[in-house]
Order: C-alpha cells, then structure tokens, then sequence
C-alpha cells in the first residue's frame, strides 16, 4: 500500500494548515453551522510551464494524509497556547476537545493518478462536513499542486527524449527532504526511467541508479586507477564520468577499462558527460567507443538539462543514449507552482437541497464553477476530442453541447453516443478509503498511454494546441446565471 506519509512522519499531520481554516472552523462551531454539508472543487487555471497539457499527481499521498488525519494531544497543547490580539486564548478549551473528537467523514472524488488533466477541471472533489472539507484545503493543495507540476515537466521531458532513458538527478538541488521524495515520485509517475535517491526509491518501490562523481576520480592519482578501482568494485555498474579533466582522455581511459572488465566476463556499461559541448563531446565519444568495438557502451548526459535542451540536443544530433536530469526537474524550473486553488461549489443544510455558489472576479478564469462537478472525456477514432464539465444532477442527454468557459461564443458538439470516460473515481465515502492507488510502474504506464491518445498539438512545447474543454450548456447557463444574480443584473 502507497503510505509514504506515515512512513516518514510519526505524528500527526492535522496542523498542515493555515490558520484561517482553523478560526474559520472556530466561526462555524461558534455559529452553531459546523455540521452544514459543502462541496469544494481543487482545480487549475493554466496549464504549466506555457504547455498544452498537465499530469494529474498526488492522490497516493493525499489518501495516506486523509487515512491518518486526526488531532492528537501535541496539537491541541499548541493550539491551546495561540492568543488572540487582546492577549487571551485564540480558542476555546471546549473546541479544542470538538477537535479531538473530530472524525473525517467526508466523501472524495479525485481524477486517479497518471490522468491528462487541463484547466478548470475538478482533480478532486470534496463533499461533507464544512469544517472537515476547509481544514483539509492546505494539505491538499500543498500535495497535489507540487506533484501535478513536477509530473508534468517530467512527461514533456519524456516526450522530448523518446526511448531513451531519463534519469532523476535532484535530490541535492530540491526544495527540502519533503520536495525532493515528492519530486523522485512524481518524475517517475511523469515519465523518468529511475531516481538517484534511494530513501525515494525504498518508499515508493522505484528503480534507483547511480555511478560515481568527480571526486571519485580526484581522490586517486590518476583518473585511470579511479576508474580501475570503481571496476574492480562493482564491474556490474561500470558506467564512468570522464570529464573530470579532459573529455577525451577520459574516454580512452574508460576504454581501456572496459577492455579489462571484458576479459573478466564483464563489460563497459558507459560514459558519462557532465559539462561542455554535450552534442560535440557525444559525437566524438561515440565514435571512440564504437572504433574500439564498444558499440553497447551507453553514453549518459547530465548538466543542467531540461526539456529545451534535449530538445536542442536532438536536433543537433547528439548520440546521448540516456539523460540525467536533476535541478530543472524537481524545481519545476520555469514554473515555480501550478497556482491550483480550492472553491466551494455548492452548500446546504443536512437533508435539504444544494445551493450552488459561484465565485466572481474581473477575471473570467477567476470566476468559478457551481455545483457538483464532474468531468466526462469524449473519444472518437482512438483519440481524445474533448472535456466536459458537468453537474451530476443535472445529467447530460443525448448530443451535448460544451461551451467554453472563458469565450461563450466558443462551443464544441458532441454526437450522442460518442465514447466517453467519466474521469473523477471515488475515493473515500464517509471519511472511509474506497480506492487503492495503483503501483508506480502501472501509473506511469498509464501516463503515456494517455498522451498517446491526444491530438501531438498539445503536446509541443512551444505554441502548443487548446484542447478543448467546456461547461455542459445547461451548466454554463447556471454559472451565467448566478453571476448576473451576484452582480445584481435582472435577467432578460
């Protein structure tokens, strides 16, 4: 079972939260509204790094967040010790004890790892108790954006490198120990063959690979008796980093080993190239390799790569069998968060009728959603032609009309009985899991097999193709609905 949460924390993790949740949690007990029911909807505005498309990431460490969710006696002590502006206790003993005896039992609806999501579609949606359904709002914003960006750079870093294998580099340049296992799991989901951290590749069961590093090679008086150590060691992980002092000369030492590792049944794994020219530095290497017959021998890239510039790579010809990516990667470089957000959606008293909510703005992809959300993806002739955004009391009939949601005069029809997915899954019902993550091998699969069935449009860096997603006709007729009713505008 996926519980990396409970692995590395043996605590209680309910005070993963602003304080804002807390004192509104404290309004609604106060109020006497605590058990008033709500639907929130976490979603994103824009697809990341100016690209066509996102990779849903995070649920696995969201469900073990939820499975463990409780306030246990050290965070009521803490809470018990905040004041207020006037000196006295933030909160009363008597909530803090409705905290302790605070259940989760709340239903979720999350779209399953591994998914092609786009903006202002529901990855996850929440139903229960108000008080529950806002305090969880942090946590999960906090694990599902960070993943859902880190996924996707890893697929568009796929996507550019083809077969070849990619390998995750970054624990030393994440953003703490929380962001660079949340990093190595969700590069391996997005599409990188293995990581270099080990603490990731125990927790999450995926392939670790490593060699040396330059001060391997410094260590030893010469480059080659480094290499000769490193394959007397372990001459079944003879890859060797040449470039510690001249390229060149680093290759034939390398071959020179290799040729030793042969004839004691082994062989040359490869090169790796950490600086320079990496597109000259390759060629000529492997033509070094290839003349004294180690047409096997892989060479492998590291340096400051990104997507960008394996794509540059290709183009310029290099011969680099496999990619070593680290900083750009678990840093989500070029996009420092996918801006994901939180909105109630609807909100009732226990046994009466939902009263849908919608949030206005100036903005049009500010204004949000109303209702209980769904999301239906519409095939034809083995690919994917377009989302739609629906209220599950208000079911789609027949040809379906979507209409875009940041431009009403844009809209998409769809043929009764057109192949559809409904892509939101429950996950908890009453505060109860319902759903099993899938290992991390069969998510990743199910990361390129999605994108194989998009339009390539979306999946180009630059300039890439809108694929189409919209509001149900009868939904974007609510929504309008409750906005002119916001704005005070009588409709005609």
């Amino acid at each position: 079972m996926h519980q990396p949460l409970t692995k590395i924390y043996g605590h209680s993790l309910a005070l993963l939260t602003d304080l804002y949740e807390l004192t509104m949690a404290y309004g609604h007990w106060k109020s006497g509204t605590d058990n008033k029911e709500a639907v929130f909807n976490l979603f994103f505005r824009k697809n990341p790094f100016e690209g066509g498309f996102a990779i849903a990431c995070g649920l696995g460490h969201l469900i073990d967040y939820l499975n463990r969710f409780h306030f246990c006696d050290e965070d009521l002590a803490y809470l018990s010790d905040l004041c207020g502006s006037d000196g006295k206790p933030l909160f009363e003993a008597e909530f803090l004890t409705y905290l302790k005896n605070l259940t989760f039992s709340c239903d979720i609806d999350a779209i399953p790892e591994g998914t092609v999501v786009f903006p202002q579609e529901p990855m996850v949606r929440v139903q229960g108790p108000i008080v529950q359904a806002q305090i969880i709002e942090g946590a999960l914003l906090n694990i599902i954006n960070f993943q859902t960006l880190i996924a996707t750079k890893a697929a568009r870093i796929r996507l550019v490198a083809g077969e070849r294998q990619v390998i995750e580099f970054g624990l030393r340049r994440a953003q703490g120990i929380d962001g660079a296992l949340a990093a190595s799991w969700a590069s391996y989901i997005g599409g990188c063959d293995a990581t270099a951290n080990v603490l990731a590749g125990q927790l999450f069961n995926i392939p670790v690979k490593g060699t040396h590093a330059h001060s391997w090679a410094m260590s030893f008086d010469s480059e080659l008796e480094s290499f000769d150590a490193y394959a007397r060691a372990m001459p079944n992980n003879s890859l060797f980093l040449v470039d510690t002092y001249d390229t060149f000369a680093g290759v034939r030492n390398a071959i020179e080993v290799g040729k030793r590792l042969r004839s004691s049944g082994h062989d040359l794994l490869g090169i790796r190239l950490d600086s320079g020219d990496l597109a000259y530095l390759s060629i000529e290497a492997r033509k070094m390799l290839d003349a004294a017959g180690f047409n096997k021998s892989i060479i492998l890239a590291s340096n400051e790569l990104d997507e960008h510039i394996i794509n540059s790579l290709n183009q310029q010809g290099a011969a680099i069998d496999a990619f070593g990516v680290g900083t750009s990667l678990v840093t989500g470089n070029g996009q420092p968060a996918l801006g994901g957000v939180y909105k109630l959606t609807a909100v009732r008293n226990p046994g009466e009728k939902w009263r849908y909510c919608v949030k206005i703005s100036e903005q049009a992809a500010k204004i949000s959603t109303p209702g209980v959300n769904q999301v239906r993806r519409f095939q034809a002739q083995g690919e994917y032609i377009g989302d739609m955004i629906y209220d599950e009391f208000m079911l789609p009939q027949g040809t379906c009309v979507m209409v875009d949601p940041m431009d009403f005069t844009r809209r998409k029809t769809i043929l009764e009985g057109t192949t559809y997915t409904d892509l939101l899954v429950p996950v908890f019902r009453g505060g109860k899991p319902v759903y099993a993550s899938a290992p991390a091998a069969e998510i990743k699969e199910h990361v390129r097999s999605q994108l194989a069935c998009f339009h390539s449009g979306i999946k180009r860096l630059i300039n890439a193709h809108i694929y189409p997603v919209g509001l149900e006709k009868n939904l974007n007729g609510l929504r309008t609905e409750l906005v002119m009713q916001a704005r005070g505008i009588a409709a005609r």
